[in-house]
């Protein structure tokens, strides 16, 4: 097996640095929703993590500082706290927050693609259940690039996996977003080839995401059945 899995997690968590807190009065409420953070979406990737013995890339800084699954120059890259602050200041924080998480992950890739690996990089993040008032009709998601034949392989496997193994669960592909919308994965599409290179966006609703056994045990179900998957 010529591959290596990279698990990364791009809202782990709701922190904001000290130096930025003042900016955010107000904001502890918001913090707390899928605004300031994927729920569940850490616990996914570290058990992912573990499974596999994968190194993982995880931050813990809300997407209300910075949004470390855009690109650069995205109207969502900046939240409503941060988006007029003065360019010098946004650009501290690129520096100091989104260029190290990026560059990690990238390094990664990149030392192992030349080592002539064949990366699989699992990406993990949560949806809300609930969005404008209309009720997302899945469990989980799993979005890929379908112009990419490994990526789709890799997401039809998967899914056929978890429908074995918890007929219950509703698993979806390229929902509830675009697998090819702009994030980390769209992002090393554009400097690696489909043959070396395979991202796939885990989305997990956010309803299954508690404390619980019910939860530790999606989170193993998740994380067996990727394993099934690449098996074969």
């Amino acid at each position: 097996m010529n591959d290596y899995l990279v698990i990364t997690c791009e809202h782990g968590g709701n922190r904001i640095p000290a130096r930025y807190c003042d900016l955010f009065r107000g904001y502890a409420a918001l913090l707390t929703t899928h605004r300031g953070y994927d729920a569940g979406a850490l616990t996914m990737a570290r058990e992912l993590a573990r499974e596999f013995a994968a190194p993982l890339v995880a931050a813990t800084v809300s997407r209300l500082l910075i949004d470390l699954n855009r690109s650069i120059g995205h109207r969502h890259l900046y939240s409503g706290a941060t988006r007029n602050l003065a360019k010098k200041v946004r650009a501290e924080i690129v520096r100091d927050h989104y260029r190290p998480y990026r560059n990690e992950v990238e390094g990664l890739v990149q030392r192992a693609v030349c080592g002539g690996k064949n990366v699989i990089h699992v990406s993990s993040h949560s949806f809300t259940p609930e969005l404008d008032g209309e009720v997302r009709d899945a469990d989980i998601g799993l979005l890929f690039d379908p112009k990419r034949a490994g990526e789709a392989l890799l997401a039809g496997r998967w899914q056929a996996a978890l429908k074995a193994a918890a007929p219950k669960l509703k698993v979806r592909r390229n929902y509830p977003y675009a697998g090819k919308a702009d994030g980390l994965t769209c992002t090393f599409r554009r400097s690696f080839s489909p043959a070396k290179y395979v991202g796939i966006e885990l989305e997990i609703n956010q309803k299954h995401a508690k404390a619980g056994a019910r939860w530790r045990q999606l989170r193993r179900i998740v994380a067996a059945t990727l394993r099934a998957a690449l098996s074969e």
